[in-house]
């Protein structure tokens, strides 16, 4: 990876820039089709079952032609396509998956940016010995075709909001190239919600204006944009001129990381949402000491049946890595929050955040904590193994009871 220096030097030494956006078509989907070729060519959504809570993951193309998209209810995607098959996921293997892809894109650029699991920025200004933009572009999908079984989408700009922009226009398994000095000319009749920070409440102030187009917006004078939206917002204008002086960087390692599952059905049982962290505390946990990482903060959310969503931490100076110690203070956050305003809870979350690297600080109870850590590894190695439901706690033997199969976690 090129330090920022050199990535300023990098940057100045060339006249102009080439950026490759690659996205990877309906990822979860096809990850699963790849897993099981006899899903090909058929209606697939990921998400979780159609008669329980929860919304569209990813969808195949073959039902998004009924309508059905990312975000939308399950129970939606179901009446629109009923003859889908639905699909809980396998989020372990698509952050495998994943991982085949970077390092793919890692061979051609040190200039590389991902934008979640599935998409990515390449930075290929200067790598001219590939041949023609549009050739290393082909090498590239060929590549991930032929390796990991994944179709890839691939916008070619000078500039990162046009390269997406082309990308997700050539999907699927497309690929188009936009000329530098043709940005502007690419983008003005685009409809104004195809650029990248325009929401459904910017939107709809948009068109109440009569702009319904990207070169529409990009028309109107400056001053004029800054007024009606602010200044913090100015590079929306700009980006619709096709102006985006951004850098490909990558990014740091994660500041923190996080659980949470929406209920099938609303919940006051306490116990239950205890439950529910004790497993997030020990899938992070195990995260934790995976990565050789401790963590200094903990944080709950809490979405209750009206929507509101409510969210509280607690930092201590001794960062930990234990599931006892994590879910000792989730729970201590969840009585507190409780406690102010006790109604139905829809969705319940779990994160470890401000996390620092190795040996944790020693304490009155270090040696306790010790065996404590070594227990959590032998019963990570002996998961790692056989499955993370080999060995329950008694919180989370009873969530398995109570609610098997009728959870579904992310991670963030």
């Amino acid at each position: 990876m090129l330090s920022n220096e050199a990535k300023t030097a990098f940057y100045e030494t060339a006249m102009n820039r080439t950026i490759f956006h690659i996205d990877l078509d309906a990822f979860f989907v096809t990850v699963e089709q790849v897993l099981n070729p006899a899903l090909r060519g058929k209606p697939v959504i990921v998400g979780g079952r159609p008669d329980r809570r929860g919304v569209v993951a990813s969808a195949s193309y073959e039902a998004r032609k009924f309508g059905v998209h990312a975000a939308m209810p399950l129970s939606q995607a179901k009446r629109l396509c009923p003859d889908a098959v639905f699909l809980t996921g396998h989020f372990n293997r698509y952050r495998e998956y994943s991982e085949k892809f970077m390092a793919i894109l890692a061979d051609y650029s040190p200039c590389l940016e991902p934008g979640g699991l599935d998409e990515a920025y390449l930075d290929v200004t200067g790598c001219e010995n590939f041949g023609s933009w549009r050739a290393l572009a082909m090498k590239i999908k060929e590549r991930t075709k032929k390796e990991t079984g994944l179709v890839a989408s691939v916008g070619i700009a000078p500039c990162k909001v046009v390269a997406k922009i082309a990308s997700d226009l050539g999907k699927p398994d497309g690929l188009i190239e936009v000329l530098s000095g043709g940005e502007k000319q690419f983008l003005a009749p685009l409809p104004v919600q195809k650029l990248p920070g325009v929401g459904q409440k910017t939107a709809k102030v948009l068109l109440s204006m009569g702009i319904r187009t990207i070169g529409q917006l990009a028309a109107m004078p400056s001053e004029t944009f800054k007024n009606r939206f602010g200044a913090g917002i100015a590079w929306l204008h700009e980006h619709a001129n096709g102006i985006d002086d951004s850098v490909v960087e990558m990014r740091g390692e994660a500041r923190s990381i996080s659980r949470e599952t929406t209920f099938e059905t609303d919940t006051t049982d306490r116990d239950f949402l205890k439950a529910t962290l004790r497993y997030f505390a020990e899938k992070l946990g195990s995260e934790l000491r995976e990565t050789d990482k401790r963590a200094r903060t903990v944080g709950i959310k809490l979405r209750y049946a009206d929507f509101e969503t409510v969210n509280r931490s607690l930092t201590s100076q001794e960062a930990t890595n234990l599931d006892d110690e994590i879910f000792k203070r989730a729970v201590s956050l969840l009585e507190s929050a409780l406690a102010k305003k006790s109604r139905p809870v829809r969705l319940v979350g779990l994160e470890v955040s401000n996390l620092v690297r190795g040996e944790g600080q020693l304490s009155l109870f270090d040696a306790e904590a010790k065996r404590q850590e070594q227990l959590d590894r032998a019963i990570d190695r002996v998961r790692d193994t056989y499955g993370f439901d080999a060995i329950q706690t008694g919180y989370t033997l009873d969530l398995k009871q109570k609610y098997s199969g009728k959870t579904k976690d992310s991670t963030q």
